[in-house]
């Protein structure tokens, strides 16, 4: 069976724009379904090192409208993976099985749109934090033995406690 590399790797510029290209494609594939769709993890902070994985957050105003694209989104050579272990959220995988993108799609006022946001927001505008998360993340990297489990659970205590900190301040910035 083949198994994910999981790789850290140093910031590329064209992620961005590799994004954008994305997100096209995704707003003319769902159209008013597609409230907005952002850039966010790793490779949406400038600088950061990262898995080289787009992830992308789609607010939508109907989970079941959007369940209803299933096809439209298998057509983009997305693999339909429903909430995937996430109430309330609608996960998608492209790439095969190493994969060049990631969709978390959640219902307009969903507080993980929030979530995903205000800890993106965070890693941007603090460098020091975004430096701690690079190394935390290669670390990870080096000692999961490709296993994306022992992956996440190695950066979930930097994640929640700076997503606490990064929610705080993001209410404190909506005011």
């Amino acid at each position: 069976m083949n198994r994910r590399v999981i790789e850290v790797v140093e910031y590329d510029p064209e992620w961005a724009s590799q994004f954008e290209s994305e997100r096209a494609l995704l707003f003319d594939t769902l159209g008013k379904i597609a409230v907005e769709i952002f850039h966010i993890g790793s490779t949406s902070v400038k600088g950061l090192v990262a898995k080289p994985i787009i992830d992308i957050l789609i607010e939508v105003s109907s989970l079941e409208a959007l369940d209803s694209k299933a096809y439209q989104m298998e057509s983009l050579n997305y693999l339909v993976k429903g909430e995937n272990g996430l109430a309330g959220r609608r996960y998608f995988q492209k790439g095969g099985i190493q994969r060049s993108h990631h969709i978390h799609a959640y219902k307009s006022g969903d507080l993980s749109l929030e979530r995903h946001i205000a800890f993106r927001d965070y890693l941007r505008l603090n460098q020091a934090v975004s430096i701690e998360y690079a190394k935390v993340k290669v670390n990870a990297a080096n000692n999961c033995d490709n296993d994306s489990n022992k992956y996440m659970q190695s950066k979930n205590r930097f994640i929640q406690h700076y997503e606490k900190l990064a929610l705080e301040w993001f209410s404190t910035k909506k005011v």
